[in-house]
């Protein structure tokens, strides 16, 4: 399974805010011809009018891929149009947070090949990484073609089992906040030192923007990257001292962050 049967079988997406266009918009640039995509979408943007897909209008009855993508609030409404296409080779990919796979079995249908898929912000930007895992009726050359649609937006890794999905929310899913965060930190201190808010914030968002990109594209651990930068009784070190303390610094406090929003996934779930 591969782009083409996406491009000859069709594909329905279903919401297209912010995570559903820029999936679009890759899958777009990437070949899949406009003619072959549906989207369903409330409140259509003028880039979605320009692309020359079809928009809220009648759906093919066995597409190849349904992409959900609204908010999980809205689910509700949306998924009752899509029942008809279920427990059939139609294969529907979930974007939708918290929203589990047993969810969708109940309103699509218990022999629906469903997966559940966990991208973050960063696809926006396509430097996302997708976490997914699917249903016993989903075949590896589902899975397969899972992977390569949402490879549009950034990298993906395949869970073990659906629970991990919450650990997963707590690290990359809710993860961009927490750098944003550490953003928004490291240029007020350095206002505090006499910088500028402007140059602050400028030195600030290079900083982790560049450094995000050396961990991921070194050979080196980012440990064994920290190592490299620290010399001796230097200011790095100064700095690291605070920051590595294990009672008051960011291990126990990335611990306690991660747990927290992991946990609250958990409550979400169980309602």
């Amino acid at each position: 399974m591969d782009m083409d049967f996406v491009a000859e079988n069709g594909l329905v997406l279903l919401g297209c805010g912010k995570m559903g266009g820029a999936m679009l918009e890759g899958w777009l640039n990437g070949g899949l011809p406009p003619s072959s995509v549906w989207v369903i979408d409330p409140k259509p943007s003028d880039w979605l009018t320009s692309t020359g897909v079809t928009i809220n209008g009648d759906l093919p009855q066995t597409p190849g891929i349904v992409l959900i993508a609204v908010k999980p609030q809205m689910m509700g409404d949306a998924l009752p149009s899509l029942k008809e296409m279920g427990n059939g080779t139609t294969l529907f990919i979930s974007v939708a947070a918290g929203t589990p796979i047993s969810a969708f079995e109940d309103a699509l249908g218990a022999h629906s090949p469903i997966i559940r898929a966990m991208p973050n912000t960063p696809a926006a930007v396509g430097r996302g990484i997708t976490s997914i895992i699917g249903n016993v009726h989903a075949s590896s050359g589902q899975m397969d073609l899972a992977e390569t649609l949402l490879s549009a937006v950034g990298q993906v890794v395949r869970l073990e089992n659906e629970d991990q999905m919450d650990a997963v929310t707590g690290v990359s899913g809710s993860g961009p906040a927490y750098v944003f965060h550490m953003i928004e930190c490291m240029a007020k201190a350095g206002e505090a030192e006499g910088l500028s808010p402007e140059l602050a914030m400028q030195l600030a968002q290079a900083t982790v923007a560049g450094a995000g990109a050396l961990a991921e594209n070194a050979k080196e651990t980012p440990e064994q990257l920290r190592v490299n930068v620290t010399s001796p009784n230097g200011t790095t070190q100064a700095g690291l001292d605070v920051l590595m303390d294990e009672e008051r610094g960011l291990p126990d406090l990335m611990r306690r962050t991660v747990a927290a929003a992991a946990n609250r996934s958990r409550e979400l779930k169980n309602g």
